[in-house]
C-alpha cells in the first residue's frame, strides 16, 4: 500500500498509508482508492457538505452515488443474501431505520445502492472507520473507470485530494455490478464484477463463434462459443473517445480470452451507433439486428426459450424498421424471426435524442399530438413554459421524429405532474415517477385500435385524464400510481389479443420494480406465463446477448 498526495508523491506506505487514508476520510477529504477492477472515489457518506463537493468535482448533479457499508444493514433476507453473496454487488434497497447516509448521496430517492467490502483492503479501511463511505467509480462522469495509478493521478487530478494505491496490477477494468430484487428474484441491472464473464448456457450450441457488439448505451460485448454465451462486463455509453477505446479493447479481449476467432459479427441496425461503425470496420459476415428484437431475444436466451413468445419491449429509444423511434413494442419472436404485432400510438418528439434530458419536450410533443389547438395554453399553464419556448418547439414539430417510446411517455407524465421537467442523467424522470408512487387500484382508460395488421395502443384517454387531474390539483403520487397501473392493463389487453401464452418483458422500462411486478401479477392473474430477466440486464446492457442469439439462427 502507498499513500499519495494529489500530484502522486508518496507520503506513506504500508499500515501507515491505511491509517492516513482513514484519517483523511474522517476529516472530510475525497480519496481515490485503488480496488479490484479500478478506482473508487470515496468520502464520508454521512456528510452532506462533503458529498456535495464530490458532486461538484465529478460534474454529477443528482445521479445517485453507491455506498460501501461497514456491516450488514437492517434489510430483508433476499437483500441480505445478495449483499453477502460471492458476487458482492451493489444492491438497490430501501433506506432502513437509523440509516446514517446523507440525503445528498441519492437526492429524493427512497432507496440506496449499497455494497459491503469485497477486498481485504476495503475490509481493513471500513473496520478502521466504522461508518459508510460513498464509493463511486473513479472517473469523470461518462468516462471509463481508471485502473492504473499513474493514469488515475492524471485523470482524477482535481477530483481527489489523496490516493490510496497498491502494487497489484489491474489487467481489465471492472465496474461494480448493480442488482435489484424484482418479482422476488435478483435482477442484474449492470453486469460486471462478480457476474461477468460467467457464461450462460445455450439450448442450441453454435458451430462457429459469434461476436455481438451491443448498442450505444450501457454497452457490453457477447461471445457465443460452443454451448455457451459469454456476456462481457459493462463497458458503458460510447459517447467519449475514452469510452470507445475501452469498448475496442473489450471487443478484442473477450474472443482472445477464449481463443476464439469469430466467424460472424453482429450489431444494432442503427448505422450511427459507435458499436455498429466498429463492427462494419472490423467485423466479418456482419448481421444487423433490430434493437427491440434483441431486447426480447436476450431474455429468451437467458431463459432457454426458442419461442414463440409475445415480447414487450419497452424502453427509451431504438431505431425502428420504419425509420421512426420505437420504444413501446409488442413483438412475436420465435428463434431468429420477429414480427411486430403491436405498438403504442406515436407522437412527435421535438429535439429527437436530446429530449431524453428534457422531459418537457416529450410532454409538449404528446400534448401537440392530442390537443393540437390547445397545446400552447396547456403547456403554458401546466408546464410553466414561456411563450417563446412553446413557439420554438412548435416551429420544429412538423420536422420532429415520431416515437412510440414508453420511456418518453414516462418523461411526459413526470413533466406534466411537476415531478421532473429537466433531467441531469438518463432515465431520471422515469425513476422519480416510480419513487413517488402511492398505491392505487384505479387506472386510466385507453383504446386498442388496428392500423393494417398492427395493433395500436392509443394513450389519448389516459393523457386527457392526467391533464384534467393535474389541473384539479390531484397529487402527483396518485397520478403516478394510476399511470403505472394503466401500463400493466395495456400489457394484459394486448396479450389477450395474441395466441402466445408466454410473455417476455424486456427493455429499460422494466428496471422499474413497481411496473414490472404489476405486469407480472396481472399477466399471471389472466393465465399468462410472464418472464423477466435476472442474469442479464433488461436495459441495453443485455442487447449484445440478444443480438448474438438471433444471429445464431441465421443461415
Amino acid at each position: 500500500l502507498a499513500w499519495w498526495d494529489s500530484s502522486g508523491q508518496t507520503l506513506a506506505d504500508g499500515d501507515t498509508a491505511l491509517t492516513a487514508a482513514a484519517d483523511a476520510l474522517r476529516s472530510g477529504h475525497i480519496v481515490a482508492v485503488k480496488g479490484l477492477g479500478g478506482f473508487h472515489l470515496m468520502c464520508d457518506a454521512r456528510r452532506d457538505d462533503v458529498v456535495r463537493e464530490l458532486r461538484k468535482r465529478k460534474h454529477r448533479e443528482e445521479k445517485p452515488f453507491a455506498v460501501m457499508l461497514p456491516g450488514l444493514p437492517a434489510v430483508c433476507d433476499a437483500d441480505a443474501a445478495l449483499l453477502n453473496s460471492r458476487a458482492a454487488p451493489i444492491v438497490l434497497i430501501a433506506r432502513w431505520p437509523g440509516c446514517e447516509v446523507a440525503e445528498a448521496v441519492a437526492p429524493g430517492n427512497p432507496s440506496l445502492g449499497v455494497m459491503l467490502p469485497y477486498t481485504p483492503m476495503h475490509h481493513l479501511l471500513l473496520l478502521e472507520l466504522g461508518f459508510p463511505l460513498v464509493a463511486t467509480s473513479g472517473n469523470v462522469s461518462d468516462e471509463p473507470i481508471c485502473t492504473d495509478e499513474r493514469e488515475a493521478v492524471a485523470r482524477l487530478r482535481g477530483l481527489a485530494d489523496f490516493f490510496l494505491v497498491h502494487d497489484r496490477p489491474i489487467a481489465r477494468p471492472l465496474d461494480d455490478s448493480v442488482v435489484r430484487i424484482i418479482g422476488d428474484k435478483p435482477c442484474v441491472l449492470r453486469r460486471a464484477r462478480g457476474y461477468a464473464p460467467l457464461p450462460i448456457p445455450l439450448v442450441r450450441p453454435v458451430a462457429n463463434p459469434i461476436l455481438a457488439v451491443g448498442a450505444h448505451m450501457k454497452t457490453s460485448v457477447t461471445l457465443l462459443v460452443g454451448s455457451q454465451a459469454v456476456v462481457g462486463p459493462h463497458v458503458g455509453d460510447l459517447d467519449s473517445l475514452e469510452a470507445r477505446q475501452a469498448f475496442t479493447r473489450a471487443a478484442h479481449d473477450l474472443p482472445a480470452l477464449y481463443a476464439a476467432d469469430p466467424a460472424r459479427w453482429v450489431c444494432d441496425r442503427h448505422p450511427d451507433y459507435a458499436s455498429s461503425v466498429f463492427a462494419r470496420e472490423h467485423g466479418c459476415n456482419l448481421v444487423t439486428v433490430q434493437h427491440h428484437h434483441a431486447h426480447i431475444a436476450s431474455g429468451m436466451a437467458e431463459h432457454g426459450l426458442e419461442g414463440p413468445v409475445l415480447g414487450l419491449a419497452w424502453d427509451g429509444t431504438g431505431l425502428g424498421d420504419d425509420g421512426t423511434i420505437w420504444g413501446g413494442e409488442f413483438l412475436r419472436v420465435e428463434r431468429g424471426s420477429c414480427t411486430r404485432v403491436g405498438t403504442f400510438r406515436t407522437f412527435p418528439l421535438p429535439g429527437g435524442d436530446h429530449a431524453a434530458r428534457k422531459p418537457v419536450w416529450s410532454a409538449v410533443g404528446l400534448l401537440h399530438e392530442y390537443f393540437p389547438q390547445d397545446m400552447p395554453d396547456i403547456a403554458a399553464h401546466l408546464l410553466g413554459l414561456p411563450a417563446a419556448e412553446i413557439s420554438a418547439l412548435l416551429s420544429v414539430m412538423n420536422k420532429a421524429p415520431r416515437t412510440s417510446s414508453v420511456g418518453r411517455l414516462f418523461d411526459a407524465v413526470a413533466a406534466l405532474t411537476g415531478i421532473c421537467r429537466s433531467s441531469s442523467f438518463e432515465g431520471q424522470a422515469a425513476m422519480m415517477l416510480e419513487w413517488r408512487i402511492r398505491r392505487s387500484a384505479e387506472s386510466y382508460g385507453f383504446a386498442l385500435t388496428r392500423k393494417q395488421d398492427l395493433g395500436v395502443v392509443d394513450w389519448g384517454e389516459a393523457l386527457r385524464g392526467i391533464v384534467e387531474e393535474v389541473g384539479r390539483g390531484v397529487e402527483a403520487e396518485v397520478i403516478s400510481a394510476r399511470f403505472h397501473r394503466t401500463l400493466a392493463e395495456v400489457a394484459v389487453a394486448v396479450a389477450k389479443e395474441q395466441p402466445e401464452r408466454r410473455v417476455m418483458l424486456s427493455g429499460g422500462c422494466f428496471q422499474n420494480r413497481y411496473l414490472t411486478e404489476l405486469c407480472i401479477q396481472r399477466l399471471r392473474e389472466e393465465g399468462f406465463t410472464p418472464y423477466w430477466q435476472h442474469l442479464v440486464p433488461p436495459n441495453d446492457g443485455g442487447i449484445s446477448l440478444g443480438q448474438a442469439w438471433v444471429a445464431s439462427y441465421v443461415d
